[in-house]
């Protein structure tokens, strides 16, 4: 066999071979899409699942802020109230000692150095918080008064506070001791007597006034005859 034979034989093979390169690439197309679909999908599925994991993450950090804040607030309102407490209870001891300077200034007693050291008192414990309540006239509340006198009045149309025997003390809305009072109520049956004095004195101007009304009406009757028997 000649070289020009043996050339001419190789090449249906080698036209073989680039065809069958040819098929596979085009057989490597639809694979590649398939791949890259999974590749998508599979990218999508971790995307959800991080967005989901910090929502997750979010709502967790927004609970604990929430329980930090709520814990801060207790804190801070047991510490207050513990602070009242204390006071309260220092304060308490010395009630006496302002109930003797209140007797002292209203018995004008409260003077010289004992006066100094009296307000000088009073001004710390005003500052500490401590305020005092309960004057004459007022509605008598339970809450606030304690009642060690009881009578009856005409003049209070309630339960009224018609002395103050010891003032009352408090810190804030922390009652440390009410206020002891005389307390008077209405008269029993003082409304309806009252009413019925109401009801006669309108019957009696209403009287009064009938009568006015005839008197003026005899006065003018009286007048035009008069005046007729001039005319003839």
């Amino acid at each position: 066999m000649t070289e020009e034979t043996r050339g001419n034989t190789e090449e249906p093979g080698a036209a073989s071979g680039k065809t069958a390169k040819g098929r596979g690439a085009a057989g490597d197309k639809p694979a590649a899409a398939a791949a890259a679909a999974e590749e998508t999908e599979a990218g999508t599925e971790s995307v959800a699942d991080l967005r989901k994991q910090l929502a997750e993450r979010t709502a967790d950090l927004q609970r604990l802020q929430a329980e930090y804040q709520n814990y801060r607030k207790r804190v801070e309102r047991d510490r207050v109230t513990v602070r009242e407490i204390a006071v309260a209870a220092i304060l308490e001891n010395l009630l006496p000692v302002l109930d003797d300077i209140g007797r002292a200034r209203d018995h004008d007693e409260l003077t010289g150095g004992f006066k100094s050291v009296g307000e000088s008192l009073e001004t710390v414990v005003a500052k500490l918080g401590l305020q005092q309540f309960g004057k004459q006239g007022e509605i008598f509340d339970p809450q606030l008064h304690e009642a060690l006198m009881h009578s009856y009045s005409p003049d209070v149309e309630e339960t009224t506070c018609v002395q103050i025997l010891q003032p009352g003390y408090k810190i804030g809305d922390r009652i440390i001791r009410p206020a002891r009072v005389a307390v008077a109520e209405p008269e029993p049956g003082g409304s309806s007597v009252t009413e019925g004095a109401k009801e006669e004195k309108t019957d009696a101007k209403s009287e009064n006034s009938v009568a006015a009304k005839d008197s003026e009406s005899a006065k003018s009757a009286k007048g035009s005859k008069d005046e007729s028997d001039a005319e003839k």
